[in-house]
């Protein structure tokens, strides 16, 4: 046995100190140390000279393209970069029953029919649970009526699971069974031997994931950890815990409506501004591969306050509706409150409209919602915001075949966009006939493609402009 320890660790960056401070010296973050008594055992063990690893030129270093593993689920081979890297370490957090498990394992299905071996590890459930889980899933994938056939039809008995949180064992089963993907359900509920603390705490976190690390480049196995969300919206644990992984997934959504976004902040194997877009129904996750029309849906015609901005999440183009109510206030100070969207960027371009619009809101509450449940940060969604609380101010609807892309400075012009090809082409594609963007980006491709596609374009330079337009 070690010698018990008191230290006091940083919720932040996850370093170590002795003492209580309040202010980390290494983040700056204020009130951020947590306690914990730690005691570490560590194995006595002699390394010889020869064994140790050994500085290597880069000329001498072969490097190829990484292999990759297809889940067969489109929108998240799409976050990974195009599928799963062998030795790769990737952290899925997100809210309590959001749909994390049910991923996975859908996941864990379809690699087992491709003779990928997966061991599925749960702290959290029993295997009877897990398994009835995926009995479930099963039914709506197989045409068998018998619930037991689908399933084995599907896994063929390769799909291997563990109910346990022992990190020790865990690693001996992936040992013998030679899994090429793991799934480590949650993070929070396995311990260490060799660390004695409760698991879930901060020490217990960075112990495992630095074991699991090892384990995914040893023996070239792509390990998927589940963690828990705290009330902050980041991962339980330390900062450093994302800092150790290669990819960081988070699932987000509405838990009482069907819709879930799978983004990735960090992908050191693609783009981390890709995006998954799923629908939750009974029988499990659903890909939704063309998001404008699942966001569209049910938009009211004719309605006033409502507009249709297309914005760009990784490499796809989707449209959105921008939904605003503007009333009489009742209060001295008028409401401004905004959902799916920056409050502080709302109050921005509110400014902008009375300044440079003309339109006095001194007396009105406005209210901005993304419908759709989307939560947005594209710029080019400026001028779609400022319309739809034009139109509600003076309940005069915008022509709903009409999509508006434009970001706009405090001066009241129309910056020009990126991508502004492919947002016309979504336009398109959904049968709008009108797209208003700036003036500076006009191009003579840019015409050419119009008549091509049979959409009217409108330039507009000013917030002035795109009201006398719309």
């Amino acid at each position: 046995m070690g010698k018990e320890k008191q230290i006091f660790y940083c919720k932040e960056c996850g370093n170590e100190y002795s003492r209580w401070l309040g202010q980390c010296p290494f983040c700056k973050a204020w009130n951020s140390f947590v306690e914990e008594k730690v005691t570490k055992t560590r194995n006595n063990k002699t390394v010889s000279v020869s064994d140790r690893p050994k500085a290597t030129s880069i000329k001498d270093v072969s490097s190829s393209e990484e292999s990759r593993i297809s889940t067969k689920i489109s929108e998240l081979d799409r976050v990974l970069g195009g599928g799963i890297v062998k030795g790769s370490l990737v952290l899925v957090g997100g809210d309590p029953g959001i749909g994390k498990s049910t991923l996975l394992l859908e996941m864990c299905r379809n690699l087992v029919a491709d003779d990928v071996k997966v061991l599925y590890v749960s702290g959290e459930e029993s295997m009877s649970q897990i398994k009835s889980r995926a009995v479930r899933l099963g039914r709506s994938n197989s045409v068998s009526n018998s619930s037991e056939d689908s399933l084995d039809n599907v896994i063929e008995e390769r799909l291997m699971l563990l109910s346990d949180n022992d990190m020790d064992n865990i690693e001996s089963q992936i040992d013998n069974l030679s899994a090429e993907v793991v799934i480590i359900d949650s993070i929070q509920t396995i311990e260490a031997a060799n660390v004695e603390a409760a698991p879930g705490t901060i020490s217990q976190v960075r112990e495992v994931t630095s074991r699991l690390l090892q384990i995914a480049k040893q023996k070239d196995a792509a390990v998927f950890i589940v963690g828990h969300v705290t009330k902050e919206g980041t991962v339980a644990g330390p900062r450093t815990l994302e800092h150790m992984v290669d990819s960081v997934l988070y699932f987000e959504g509405d838990e009482s409506g069907g819709f879930r976004l799978l983004r990735a902040n960090k992908n050191r194997f693609g783009s981390t501004n890709e995006i998954g877009v799923f629908n939750m129904t009974e029988s499990g996750l659903e890909e939704v591969l063309n998001p404008s029309e699942f966001f569209l849906t049910g938009r009211p015609e004719n309605s006033s306050g409502s507009a249709i901005v297309c914005l760009i999440e990784g490499t796809r183009a989707m449209l959105v509706e921008i939904q605003a109510l503007c009333t009489d206030s009742s209060f001295s100070m008028p409401r401004r409150t905004s959902v799916g969207i920056d409050y502080n960027r709302v109050n921005l371009l509110t400014a902008v409209l009375e300044k440079r619009g003309g339109i006095s809101l001194s007396g009105c509450d406005c209210y901005v919602n993304v419908a759709g449940g989307l939560k947005i940060n594209d710029p080019s969604t400026d001028l779609g915001v400022v319309m739809a609380i034009a139109s509600s101010f003076r309940d005069r609807a915008i022509d709903s075949r009409t999509v508006i892309v434009g970001e706009i400075g405090l001066a009241g012009e129309i910056r020009g966009v990126r991508s502004i090809t492919q947002r016309i082409k979504e336009a398109a594609k959904l049968g709008y006939t009108k797209v208003i963007i700036p003036k500076s980006n006009y191009s003579k491709d840019i015409e050419v493609l119009a008549k091509e596609l049979g959409i009217g374009v409108v330039y507009v330079g000013s917030v002035r402009e795109a009201l006398d337009v719309i």
